[in-house]
């Protein structure tokens, strides 16, 4: 019988794989003539929304992050230094962050008001940057024990490739950037790109994090 814990796994593996599909799919989208400028901006925001419901997922399964895996009180989580719990909940942020970078965008697509480029790209750096920190906490060996338990040997590549797609998220942030004087993107190569790999690394590592039929929780 599948545990709880295991049961909330596969779910949140499942949804940071549609959210990675997402962003995925939405820059060849963006970068197609032939598809309306509102369906690439659409599949961005619904992949910012899969993202958040996956890390509230995670960050559920890393309220458990007492010793032995005891459920933490409101408080304690709160105070608690377990990595596990801060990576978790600095992701979450994160991905408020892109749901407000995506809808931003998605107005401005639909041409029902202009946002004006800050306001869409200042979200979009904080989000990566604040994914950044997240994924490099989650490097840390009780960080991979608590989340990749029942992954058994995937658990260092799981990791590594949150840690690369986040880099790869960063450098989209940075080419992103509308210069003020020329109105374009400082590196539009950069921006696709680093969305465009940084999204797949998310896809393979969430797909891998997926629990399989013979997977045991190590730590609950």
């Amino acid at each position: 019988m599948t545990s709880p814990s295991l049961r909330a796994t596969t779910w949140m593996g499942w949804l940071f794989v549609i959210g990675s599909a997402c962003f995925t799919v939405g820059v060849p989208m963006g970068l197609n003539t032939s598809w309306a400028p509102t369906v690439s901006a659409a599949t961005f925001f619904v992949g910012a929304l899969f993202f958040t419901a996956a890390s509230s997922v995670q960050l559920k399964l890393a309220w458990r992050s007492g010793r032995d895996g005891e459920s933490l009180s409101t408080t304690q989580a709160l105070l608690s230094r377990a990595p596990a719990w801060t990576s978790s909940w600095i992701q979450w942020i994160g991905t408020l962050f892109f749901i407000v970078t995506t809808a931003a965008a998605l107005i401005e697509a639909a041409g029902d008001q202009a946002v004006s480029n800050q306001v869409i790209w200042r979200p979009d750096a904080v989000g990566s940057a604040l994914f950044l920190v997240s994924s490099a906490i989650a490097l840390m060996p009780d960080v991979r024990r608590h989340r990749h338990g029942h992954t058994r040997d995937r658990s260092w590549t799981i990791s590594a490739l949150n840690m690369v797609g986040s880099i790869f998220f960063g450098f989209s942030a940075v080419g992103a950037y509308v210069v003020p004087a020329t109105n374009e993107l400082l590196n539009a190569q950069w921006a696709n790109g680093g969305t465009f790999v940084g999204a797949v690394c998310f896809l393979i590592g969430s797909w891998l994090v997926i629990p399989r039929r013979d997977a045991e929780r190590v730590d609950p």
